[in-house]
């Protein structure tokens, strides 16, 4: 390598800290090999440990893949991953969404929606929208939660969700569903439960993660329509403010009134 033909340094950290795959930082290794600068040795031995950690995520990911490619190995021809989000909140609709995966997705960090802070679960969602086959979401909102109750809600979510998906991409042929600790009634499909599955497979982190996303970006909305609560910031759930707003404003359209606090101010 030539002087004249090197990146800077400050070129080269900055692709350091953008790679997100092994394969990546492979080549930069690999283009750094021969370059005799002391600071280019100091960002391979960066780098090395880059991979390393990088490589570590891969199999995580796979690992998360597994079950999704052992059921298309037996001939499932997709497979879609079912959660919802907001079932404990005192306010807004409980959200669910159905997500098709490809077969190696490009989602390093991906986990279950709780365990991510937000500017990650951001990210990861917009990556999701951006590489999944088919996606779909679903609403409940608190007059429905109050009359069927908030669990068959959440199934009732879940429902729809996949109905979504299978009408949105019938070409993609989903033939098995994945879902979070559940059975949803009213599937044709065959499903799998999974105890913790936002935590051990990726089609269904990958839909708690658009879950989450969508169902906040709501109830950001719903703060412009019903100030006073705080919805921006706690989004519905029984916080010390929320709770706090409940007493002295009483309950709005989008509370859930089949809810205890929720009765009790509006007593």
């Amino acid at each position: 390598m030539s002087p004249r033909s090197r990146s800077t340094l400050a070129a080269l950290r900055a692709r350091a800290g953008s790679a997100h795959e092994a394969a990546e930082a492979e080549g930069l290794l690999a283009e750094l090999a021969r370059d005799p600068r002391r600071g280019a040795r100091a960002l391979v031995r960066a780098l090395r440990k880059r991979r390393e950690a990088l490589f570590r995520e891969t199999r995580r990911l796979e690992a998360l893949l597994a079950r999704t490619w052992a059921l298309r190995a037996a001939g499932a021809r997709a497979v879609a991953g079912v959660d919802e989000a907001g079932m404990g909140p005192l306010a807004g609709p409980v959200v669910a969404a159905a997500v098709v995966l490809p077969e190696r997705p490009a989602l390093s960090g991906l986990d279950d929606s709780k365990r991510l802070a937000p500017g990650t679960r951001a990210r990861l969602a917009e990556a999701i929208r951006q590489q999944a086959l088919a996606f779909s979401l679903a609403e409940v909102w608190p007059e429905e939660i109050d009359r069927i109750n908030i669990y068959r809600a959440g199934l009732e979510a879940m429902r729809r969700g996949v109905a979504g998906l299978l009408a949105a991409a019938p070409r993609i042929g989903v033939d098995h569903v994945l879902v979070d600790a559940r059975t949803i009634p009213g599937l044709t499909l065959p499903q799998t439960s999974l105890v913790h599955g936002d935590a051990l497979d990726a089609s269904i982190a990958a839909a708690s993660i658009l879950a989450k996303t969508h169902r906040d970006a709501l109830m950001e909305a719903q703060e412009a329509l019903h100030p006073g609560y705080g919805f921006a910031a706690h989004k519905g759930y029984a916080t010390a403010q929320h709770l706090a707003a409940l007493r002295r404003l009483g309950p709005c359209p989008i509370h859930r009134r089949s809810f205890a606090p929720v009765a009790a101010a509006a007593r």
